[in-house]
């Protein structure tokens, strides 16, 4: 029951990214009056919408997709985004609360919970930007700034709550990664001395590597491309998605997002939807790389040690 209120709850969340997203445009701020403002209207009549026009999904299916007023048919994008954020809201909780076991002889249990509600919360706000910044960039192949910084943000709290969030869970505190999703394959840091392996620093200076790592890489990309590669908002992103991973996830991060990226541009010039010397936005491959190592980061790294035998 619990579940299907958050997918209840995720639709809606889903619904008023689609009016963001929608009425956005390059150069306006994301939470501009213009944009948050103002009742939804029909995109070819411009009618006003009722409320039982704006149930999320509900009314897509019983409109069969068009408009109730000039029949124009609607954007997929309307039901797909309210269906993705609502699967958000379902399986990011779940996928936390059950890739780390609760360790409720230090805390009692309600404190335990209290933690995953905290990093259930973080983790929501980072992947419904993630949405958000997914399809301003596919739309107008620009990631705005607020959307990086608010990630950059979401990490530094992580940073920040991680020390605390430790005790209930139970993450190996031997390891640089101890809240790495690749869990024991994590990089130890036996070359720090003990006094920082077991403080907030050594999360912090993890973090920050990953941050700096990933931006000299896309930094390195740029301007060996003059920038036709890839924009300053992916250099910003991956900073950002440095903070929030830390180190080695993002190395996973990056190479899933390249790997993802090359087979989706083969498709496309074999499909020739794309010339070779077209552009992509990134910025969704990035997303998708970080949502892999998120929910099976830790698989895909035992996968592929078993797989070499190492």
């Amino acid at each position: 029951m619990n579940y299907l209120f958050l997918f209840i709850l995720g639709l809606a969340i889903g619904s008023f990214i689609n009016v963001i997203s929608l009425r956005y445009h390059p150069g306006q701020k994301l939470l501009d009056r213009k944009i948050i403002g103002g009742r939804s209207h029909c995109p070819n009549c411009h009618k006003k919408l009722n409320w039982y026009e704006l149930i999320p999904v509900v009314s897509f299916l019983i409109q069969k997709g068009k408009c109730r007023h000039c029949g124009h048919r609607l954007s997929l994008q309307y039901p797909l985004v309210e269906i993705l954020s609502g699967l958000i809201f379902v399986f990011v909780p779940l996928s936390l609360s059950s890739s780390w076991s609760i360790v409720s002889s230090q805390w009692s249990v309600v404190s335990s919970q209290w933690s995953v509600v905290i990093l259930s919360t973080i983790w929501l706000l980072v992947f419904l930007l993630f949405l958000l910044l997914s399809i301003i960039d596919l739309r107008h192949s620009i990631i705005p700034n607020s959307i990086n910084l608010s990630l950059a943000i979401l990490g530094i709290i992580l940073i920040a709550n991680y020390p605390k969030l430790s005790h209930s869970f139970s993450w190996n505190p031997n390891f640089s990664g101890r809240l790495s999703f690749f869990k024991y394959y994590a990089l130890p840091l036996d070359f720090l001395p003990s006094s920082i392996v077991n403080s907030q620093w050594s999360i912090l200076i993890n973090h920050l590597f990953a941050a700096l790592f990933g931006m000299f890489i896309f930094g390195l990309i740029i301007f060996f491309s003059r920038g036709r590669a890839m924009g300053m908002g992916d250099f910003k992103l991956i900073g950002a998605l440095g903070l929030i991973f830390g180190w080695p996830d993002i190395l996973m991060v990056i190479a899933l997002s390249f790997i993802i990226g090359a087979i989706v541009g083969i498709i496309f010039l074999i499909r020739k939807k794309k010339k070779i010397k077209d552009a992509i936005p990134f910025g969704p491959f990035l997303v998708i790389g970080s949502s892999l190592t998120f929910f099976f980061g830790y698989l895909i790294i035992d996968g592929y040690f078993k797989l070499f035998g190492l």
